[in-house]
């Protein structure tokens, strides 16, 4: 199934870009039931629950990811994870 082109179509995680089944686990196990609850969320602090939570550091490019889904599904345009990655190195650079 192809992926969503905006989050209005979204109905399941793995519908939204840059998410696939071990993602979608990921925000269930941050408590996350539908993908409408990722609109408005901080991306910064899903990373570090996460982290908390599985007791690992996650790779950042788990953060870029979080960073990208949560811009598309506050109605920002489809970008691979990986846009997201200078500026996240910018803002958080001990990550």
């Amino acid at each position: 199934m192809a992926k969503a082109t905006h989050a209005g179509e979204v109905r399941a995680f793995t519908d939204i870009p840059n998410v696939g089944k071990a993602m979608a686990e990921d925000f269930r196990q941050l408590g996350l039931r539908t993908p409408q609850e990722l609109a408005g969320q901080d991306p910064l602090s899903l990373y570090r629950r996460l982290c908390v939570l599985t007791k690992t550091r996650q790779d950042p490019c788990v953060l870029d990811t979080f960073l990208a889904v949560v811009d598309f599904m506050d109605g920002g345009t489809a970008q691979p994870w990986w846009a997201f990655t200078a500026g996240r190195k910018k803002r958080f650079p001990d990550l």
